[in-house]
């Protein structure tokens, strides 16, 4: 059995993190991404999971991200929802090329119920086009749900991907 080499960085650094345990993993990668991603770090959004076609991502209903009735902000939940999204699409994508965010759609249903979890996913026919397709763009599909196991809100995160320009 041959394996590859993951082709993104982000990819190469989640695996070079493998052999840790899980919870230090979990700190390391969520430690890695926001050094790159800083506003996901001022909210303190943190990865359980992040791997080709998954990641699993969490927000705490602490102050800084709360609102004026104490629930996590607005802001806060389209966040949780867009660095989950984008951080699957960026496990994908080669060097070469970079992920931009189209379009964000919300919907808040409900109101937040203590902390947020938000995990996104990309089908096997969305891992193929990125891996054809030198740019393109589809909707991520993503599931936030709350400390009831409720879905607050309702997202539609709509990434392309484009190669870099070169200087």
């Amino acid at each position: 059995m041959t394996v590859s080499t993951p082709k993104s960085a982000l990819a190469r650094t989640v695996a070079s993190l493998d052999s840790l345990p899980a919870a230090l993993r979990g700190r390391m990668i969520t430690w890695g991404f926001t050094r790159q991603v800083r506003f996901a770090g001022t909210a303190s959004v943190t990865f359980e999971t992040l791997a080709e076609g998954r990641a699993v991502l969490h927000l705490k209903n602490r102050r800084k991200v709360q609102n004026h009735i104490k629930g996590i902000h607005a802001a806060a939940m389209a966040l949780l929802a867009e660095t989950a999204t984008g951080a699957v699409l960026g496990m994908s994508l080669p060097d070469t090329h970079i992920p931009l965010l189209k379009s964000m759609h919300v919907d808040y249903v409900r109101r937040v119920q203590g902390d947020l979890r938000a995990e996104a996913s990309l089908t096997p026919e969305m891992l193929a086009r990125v891996a054809s397709e030198p740019k393109g763009d589809f909707t991520i599909p993503v599931k936030v749900t709350d400390s009831a196991g409720e879905e607050p809100i309702k997202c539609q995160m709509t990434w392309a991907w484009v190669p870099k320009k070169r200087d």
